[in-house]
C-alpha cells in the first residue's frame, strides 16, 4: 500500500511539474509579446497605401463675420447687414504623393508630404442671416447687394482662417496621422518632412 501511495505521489508531482512549466511558459509568452516584424514593403507599395488615404481633411474651422454693405445714390440708399457663418476645411491631398517623395529602407521610411491646402470653404445657410436690410424711399430691393455681402463674407472667412494658421495646423495633423498609419504598417523609424 505504501508503494502505491509513493507511485501516485510521484505521478502527481510529475503532472504538477508539467502543468507548472506549461503555465510558466504561457505566462512568459503572454507578458513578453514578440517584437514587431519590420515592414517588407518597397517604395511603390507604400506610396500606393498612403495614396489610398486620398484627400486627408484634418482641420475644420467655424468662423463668423459681420458684413455691412451700402449702395448710396442721390435718390436713396440700400444697406445690408449680414452675419456670415462659415465653415473652412483644410488638409493634405495624398493622391498627389509621388514615388520620389517616399524612400523605404528596411524598417525605416522617409516621406515628404504635399503642402496643405484649403479643401472647402462655404457659408452655412441655416446660420447665415441678414440682420438688417434698409432700402431708401426711391430705391428698390437690390438682391445683388445681398449676394455681394455673401461673397464678401466668404472671402473674409477664408482670410481669417488663413490668419489663424489653419494650413500649419492641417500639415501637423496630417503628419501625425501619416506617422500612425505607417507605424500600423510595421515601420519602426519614420521621418516626415514637408
Amino acid at each position: 500500500m505504501r508503494r502505491v501511495h509513493l507511485v501516485l505521489g510521484s505521478m502527481a508531482a510529475g503532472v504538477a511539474l508539467v502543468l507548472g512549466t506549461g503555465g510558466a511558459v504561457w505566462w512568459w509568452q503572454a507578458s513578453h509579446p514578440p517584437a514587431p516584424r519590420p515592414a517588407r514593403f518597397d517604395s511603390a507599395a507604400v506610396v500606393t497605401q498612403v495614396q489610398g488615404l486620398a484627400e486627408l481633411v484634418t482641420v475644420k474651422y467655424v468662423i463668423e463675420k459681420v458684413v455691412v454693405l451700402e449702395d448710396v445714390k442721390l435718390w436713396g440708399e440700400n444697406r445690408i447687414l449680414l452675419v456670415a457663418h462659415g465653415v473652412v476645411k483644410a488638409g493634405v491631398d495624398l493622391r498627389s504623393l509621388s514615388p520620389e517623395a517616399l524612400a523605404v529602407d528596411g524598417p525605416s521610411v522617409r516621406i515628404r508630404l504635399p503642402p496643405a491646402t484649403l479643401t472647402d470653404c462655404y457659408l452655412d445657410e441655416e446660420k447665415t442671416a441678414v440682420v438688417e436690410h434698409t432700402t431708401g424711399l426711391l430705391r428698390r430691393f437690390d438682391r445683388g447687394l445681398e449676394q455681394a455681402a455673401r461673397r464678401e463674407g466668404l472671402d473674409a472667412i477664408r482670410r481669417a482662417a488663413g490668419y489663424s494658421g489653419i494650413l500649419a495646423e492641417a500639415e501637423e495633423r496630417a503628419r501625425l496621422q501619416v506617422v500612425t498609419f505607417l507605424r500600423a504598417l510595421g515601420f519602426a523609424e519614420i521621418e516626415v518632412t514637408r
